[in-house]
């Protein structure tokens, strides 16, 4: 607990590009958090690399990401925004969780299958070990809470059994988290393909609205939405892409499904997609004009960079010191 704040940790993966499912599923939610908890949140470069990078390319896709964390309207003097890079206790915690975690749990792990199967050509132990540096993460902050979605709360589950199990030998050393349970974000599906998730990785450009698409491309993305040949818009299981769009529209606007279905009762989805297209494009150009200012202000992101590393690696050293004191490692000499 920091400032008397329960201590949130959230970050999201310097790889691709973020979507409107990114936003308005978490980074939305994450806007009103910074007055009720210490926020970390995280650019997980570290995690990036079980999947080979283009050096460049990760670099500029890590600060183009927290640059939209920014742009989006986290406020770095409130929220410790940071590259996970950048705080190298990640790493040397992450290898002593490492030694008290047991391959039979990680043998369990659903992504790891997943993401085997997508790059067979690379299943390196990164890739295995992966859900112990997520726990690194969490427990480096002392963090009492995590918002995580379905697919990531297997790994939630495995970093609390962890600190559990080194709580049980070495005494009170890890606050042992909770999943922030605040209110559910949208769940934001692809647009050509909506029994699947808008996912920033999709190989088909089509499928993701990008943050920093322009508004013509935005328009033209929906348009190209997949719906069905019924013609009414209205909210069912069996209706997924024209649910997709009212689950959009609906968060973007404000507006529940019953209130999207009224208003556009009698219409068709040539004029829906167009509406959804441009309620998208709206919400995105302040956030787009923002990261431009920012893009163009290097002394500024750097300023961020340099003083949120320092925070955050202010913080992850007292709980790594007091981590390496308990299982015998020397101490240092100052």
């Amino acid at each position: 607990m920091i400032n008397d704040k329960k201590v949130l940790f959230s970050g999201m993966q310097a790889t691709g590009s973020l979507t409107l499912g990114n936003y308005l599923g978490a980074l939305k939610n994450w806007l009103t958090l910074s007055e009720e908890y210490e926020c970390f949140y995280s650019v997980v470069d570290l995690h990036s690399i079980t999947v080979r990078q283009d050096p460049a390319e990760l670099r500029k896709k890590a600060r183009n990401l927290l640059m939209l964390y920014i742009a989006a309207g986290l406020d770095p003097e409130k929220n410790c925004i940071y590259y996970q890079s950048h705080v190298s206790a990640h790493a040397e915690l992450a290898w002593i969780l490492d030694c008290f975690t047991y391959m039979g749990e990680l043998n369990r792990m659903t992504q790891f299958k997943d993401k085997s199967a997508k790059h067979a050509d690379n299943i390196n132990a990164g890739l295995y070990t992966y859900p112990v540096l997520m726990a690194s993460d969490i427990l480096l902050y002392q963090a009492d809470v995590v918002p995580v979605g379905k697919d990531q709360l297997q790994h939630l589950e495995l970093t609390r059994d962890i600190a559990i199990r080194f709580n049980n030998i070495y005494g009170d050393v890890f606050t042992v988290p909770e999943p922030y349970l605040g209110k559910a974000g949208a769940k934001i599906m692809s647009l050509q393909d909506p029994t699947k998730k808008m996912s920033k990785s999709d190989e088909n450009p089509n499928a993701s609205i990008y943050l920093t698409d322009d508004r013509d491309t935005v328009i033209r993305k929906f348009k190209r939405a997949v719906t069905d040949s019924d013609a009414e818009i209205r909210y069912a299981e069996e209706k997924p892409g024209v649910s997709n769009l009212i689950e959009i529209y609906g968060a973007v606007c404000g507006k529940s499904f019953e209130e999207v279905e009224k208003e556009f009762a009698g219409k068709g989805y040539g004029d829906f997609k167009l509406a959804v297209g441009e309620a998208v494009a709206d919400l995105l150009t302040p956030l787009q004009t923002k990261f431009d200012e920012l893009s163009k202000d290097k002394a500024y992101i750097d300023g961020i960079i340099k003083e949120n590393a320092e925070k955050a690696s202010y913080y992850a050293t007292k709980t790594l010191r007091k981590v390496q004191k308990k299982v015998g490692f020397p101490e240092r000499i100052r």
